[in-house]
């Protein structure tokens, strides 16, 4: 492709991702009002439950069968970002970290040597909907950092810089996850991050433009970063004067200043990083260099269970009328701005 767009491709479910990311999926579900177990008020005839990925009626149970949701499962050798637009989560570990946590925060999970969480998404509402909207991002870690030792972290959403542009009364906003943009700097990743790691050039922005909004994205910090644009709302999108269109992910040149303009407005998020470039070997949950290593993980996990699980079932949910929160693995507990 001529100029600044590398690469172009139709989104999914599941996008496609480039070194160091390892998967994203945006999550949009339009559940109904809750029950008094905090899952749907509806009938589940008709979907597989423990498996429920169909979409019937806008929405899904996932590996949910009371609540829907992502009951206790282990990671090794990544991380995970949780960037929660809708709705709540409920998060449980095997550290005994727990959580409740969206409506615009972030949690960032370092799983290193390995650990075990459930992620639920109780429907509050007892008069509906329940509408729950997030993205979720795997994040390799170098060989070095692989068997980090676990991390919990929370960036709720008054923490978290937006760098806003207007003109002619149409605003444009980014939201800083991860990455410094124009001076501001958002919480810091965990420690043992490759987005810690100033030479991993590691960005997450959300970029939302008003109809007839337009705003310029700063070089990357090397040329050897892959910067990957996602359009999962509105467009199409002119990108640097290029058009790309609704639902579809571009690559463009990362060390060039970067104009994207909607004049029907967009949703773009933004992916880039400096790839690590050492092989992966993935099975399921498990992300190690070799086979050996992954073969090691799943001997780990069988004997040890990654720590333990503190939780008296495996698809744990906090009380209704709990806010959000998070209480770490040290026992102290935040609580976020009402």
């Amino acid at each position: 492709m001529a100029g600044v767009l590398r690469d172009a491709f139709p989104l999914g479910f599941q996008w496609r991702t480039f070194d160091p990311f390892l998967f994203c999926a945006h999550h949009l579900d339009e559940y109904p009002a809750g029950n008094e177990q905090m899952g749907p008020a509806a009938s589940l005839q008709g979907r597989e439950l423990g498996m429920d990925f169909a979409g019937i009626d806008g929405w899904r149970m996932y590996h949910g069968t009371v609540v829907p949701g992502f009951p206790g499962h282990p990671h090794r050798g990544f991380e995970t970002v949780t960037y929660v637009r809708r709705g709540v989560i409920d998060h449980a570990d095997s550290l005994g970290a727990a959580a409740r946590f969206g409506r615009g925060d972030v949690q960032w999970i370092t799983a290193g040597s390995g650990l075990v969480h459930a992620e639920m998404f109780p429907l509050l509402d007892r008069e509906g909907p329940n509408t729950l909207e997030l993205f979720q991002i795997w994040l390799n870690l170098p060989a070095e950092d692989k068997m980090a030792e676990p991390y919990f972290a929370m960036l709720w959403d008054h923490d978290i810089p937006r760098h806003v542009v207007e003109e002619a009364g149409r605003r444009a906003e980014i939201t800083v996850i991860a990455g410094a943009l124009y001076g501001l700097r958002p919480p810091p990743p965990p420690p043992r991050s490759w987005a810690a790691r100033p030479e991993g050039d590691v960005a997450i922005w959300h970029v939302h433009l008003e109809p007839g909004a337009r705003i310029d994205l700063p070089p990357a910090g090397s040329a050897e970063t892959t910067r990957t644009l996602y359009l999962f709302e509105g467009g199409p999108l002119a990108v640097a004067g290029e058009a790309v269109e609704p639902a579809t992910g571009a690559v463009v040149q990362p060390d060039v200043s970067v104009e994207l303009a909607a004049p029907s407005g967009a949703e773009v998020l933004v992916l880039q990083g400096r790839p690590i470039r050492e092989p992966v070997a993935q099975y399921g949950p498990f992300v190690m260099n070799d086979r050996a290593g992954v073969q090691q993980a799943l001997e780990d996990y069988r004997r040890t269970g990654f720590g333990g699980w503190p939780w008296p079932t495996d698809d744990p949910v906090h009380g209704r009328e709990e806010t959000r929160f998070a209480r770490y693995p040290d026992g102290r507990v935040e609580r976020a701005p009402a």
